[in-house]
């Protein structure tokens, strides 16, 4: 299975890896074999740890120093390797999936304290009356300020069937609200979509996940029924997403592409992968627009550069994300798990997404909030250069700023298969950035044929 990084916080990998890393041992000099620099390595890290063992002011757990070795040697190659420990090598396993045990709630933690952004579609907090909005105060009697917010969120899920006590407050209910919820296996849908005016489909791609692409041909199915079996144009929104899977990622933009490169991947400068669209798609007709934003990131720009590449859709909004190296994910001893960067991939014009980013074609600069923290791969300590063909991005032919107080997203999150928040009308809205998108996407429908 071929996997891609993602960008949060933020991992995405591709294809299967087999092999080992050659490391230069300490004590080896210009003349040692290749063969033997890796023990050489692992010997001088035995001596170490006998040391820290026999020395050390207190006692030490072995295993939780021999875990420490290996993600400092893995950490110290880019932001995007990592040596995962078993618990957060299940938990990768859960996002790619797109399925945990919880109680169904996205939160975000905000001026230290934790916010529910939405529950999600169908799941136990959804169901129990839990907001958007509403701020946690207690989990288990537990104050969500006394630790990190990975480890709140662990807590918050777990076994199905078992219960959790969650504590909110709520602006305009004078009194704390407790629910006592059980855990269930929450599905979160990674494609949300709408019907506009005119028969236009928007689809939001919220990450690449194990199911992405069949949900995307549902999503298109749904819509073209409502549509009466025509549609007139497609917004496909990438804004933050992430990344995730590679394949799952190639898939869907396979369904706007009637052939043509997709993306080639390149290790030691050598291209090892190219993937082709396949002629016929879910939108191979259809005048569309893709929205990105500056956390549109590794997996989704690579979706974004094939279309913006073959001409096919007009890219509008940020710069994105520039995150263009491959991840293999490999699966260790004792249920941990590694991340390891072996390949930069490309867009179809040879050109390197790699701390660079796409540029769109109608580029829009967004004021920020005063304090608010903006950056992208290259601003990353230790990130990979772009190594680039040189093939460049088309200069952008003008520049849009979005007036100081314009909203960037329209209401909270889709979080299920439904795009409630988004207007029917994107016009009429306050997302500045789909608005123009919906304007540009007018303009080219005007001038493209009637649907058939």
């Amino acid at each position: 299975m071929r996997l891609a990084p993602s960008s949060r916080l933020l991992l995405l990998s591709a294809c299967a890896f087999a092999g080992g890393a050659c490391v230069t041992g300490l004590g080896g000099g210009p003349e040692s074999a290749r063969g033997d620099a890796p023990y050489s390595a692992v010997e001088q890290i035995g001596r170490v740890l006998v040391q820290v063992e026999n020395e050390y002011v207190d006692p030490v757990d072995r295993a939780k120093l021999v875990d420490g070795a290996i993600k400092g040697m893995v950490g110290e190659l880019d932001p995007h390797s990592s040596y995962m420990p078993p618990d957060e090598y299940q938990a990768f396993q859960s996002d790619t999936e797109g399925e945990f045990g919880g109680i169904g709630i996205e939160v975000e933690n905000r001026n230290d304290q934790l916010v529910v952004l939405s529950p999600i579609e169908g799941s136990p907090a959804e169901r129990a009356g839990v907001q958007s909005g509403d701020l946690i105060v207690s989990v288990d009697g537990q104050d969500p300020g006394s630790e990190p917010l990975d480890k709140l969120v662990k807590r918050l899920r777990g076994a199905p069937g078992s219960h959790v006590k969650v504590g909110i407050r709520r602006a305009g209910v004078a009194d704390l609200l407790t629910f006592d919820l059980a855990r269930e296996i929450i599905r979160v849908p990674s494609v949300a979509s709408k019907l506009l005016t005119g028969r236009v489909a928007y689809v939001k791609v919220k990450q690449f996940q194990e199911r992405t692409h069949d949900e995307f041909l549902a999503a298109a199915a749904r819509l073209r029924a409502r549509a009466s079996g025509k549609l007139s144009g497609l917004v496909l929104d990438l804004r933050a997403d992430p990344g995730g899977l590679v394949d799952q990622a190639a898939d869907v933009a396979d369904e706007l592409l009637d052939g043509g490169v997709i993306y080639t991947a390149r290790h030691r400068d050598r291209i090892v992968d190219e993937v082709q669209a396949r002629p016929g798609g879910a939108f191979v007709r259809e005048p569309c627009v893709v929205l990105v934003n500056q956390w549109t990131a590794s997996a989704s720009e690579l979706v974004a550069g094939a279309l913006q590449d073959h001409r096919r859709c007009a890219i509008v909004g940020e710069r994105t994300f520039g995150k263009g190296s491959v991840q293999a994910i490999v699966s260790l001893p004792g249920g941990a798990g590694m991340r390891l960067t072996i390949s930069r991939y490309y867009t179809p014009s040879g050109h390197a997404i790699q701390a660079d980013g796409v540029h769109p074609d109608v580029p829009v600069e967004l004021k920020k909030e005063e304090g608010a923290v903006s950056y992208r791969e290259k601003d990353l300590e230790g990130h990979l250069g772009p190594q680039s063909s040189g093939a460049e991005p088309s200069a952008p032919a003008n520049v849009v700023v979005v007036v100081e107080g314009a909203t960037v997203a329209a209401g909270p999150e889709p979080t299920g298969s439904e795009a409630k928040s988004v207007p029917d009308d994107p016009g009429k809205g306050s997302d500045a950035v789909l608005k123009l998108g919906w304007q540009v996407l007018k303009e080219r429908m005007a001038s493209a044929p009637p649907p058939e």
